[in-house]
């Protein structure tokens, strides 16, 4: 619920400054990139589906907490060790009714990581502009209803990178079923 509570006012607030992104013109995207992904993880992800592409990293599995709160929500986390990733990473996720609704992967850069994550999701949802906020730097791919956004800064001396997807559906629909009750 922690997650969420920070992640959603912020995303609803910082939506409206950053218009979907657009392919620059000659950038070729794949086919079909409205199922947002980064590392295999899918935006509206199911949390058995997490465990299972965990499990085939042999990374665990998610822990979770149920909210007590809403106990329809579930704060999870686990470590990708994935030398793709370039080292170990932090997923965190928040769900509703077992749906992934907002999922952070994070990590300290090396020094070409970044570039690799960058570059890998520029050639499967097209190039788009880096904005700068602060000292945060991000990049933002929309795709009905989902958002992909990476974000970087330097921390202490170390630069740290993320990927934050989210599924506005499943948060849209956690909404509306918050105001009905």
């Amino acid at each position: 619920m922690m997650l969420i509570a920070r992640a959603f006012p912020l995303v609803c607030l910082l939506s409206p400054l950053f218009p979907p992104a657009r392919a620059a013109s000659g950038t070729t995207a794949q086919a079909d990139t409205s199922a947002l992904q980064f590392f295999g993880v899918r935006a509206g992800a199911r949390l058995d589906e997490l465990n299972q592409l965990l499990q085939r990293l042999e990374a665990g599995k998610l822990r979770c907490d149920r909210s007590r709160v809403d106990r329809r929500v579930n704060e999870c986390r686990a470590v990708l060790t994935d030398p793709d990733l370039g080292g170990p990473a932090q997923l965190w996720v928040s769900a509703i009714d077992s749906v992934a609704g907002v999922i952070t992967i994070s990590s300290p850069a090396a020094p070409d990581q970044l570039d690799r994550w960058r570059r890998s999701l520029e050639r499967r949802y097209g190039r788009v502009g880096a904005r700068v906020q602060g000292t945060q730097w991000m990049m933002q791919w929309v795709r009905q209803g989902r958002m992909l956004r990476l974000t970087w800064r330097v921390d202490r001396g170390e630069k740290v990178a993320s990927v934050s997807l989210v599924d506005g559906r499943v948060l849209d629909g956690w909404g509306r079923s918050r105001v009905r009750s």
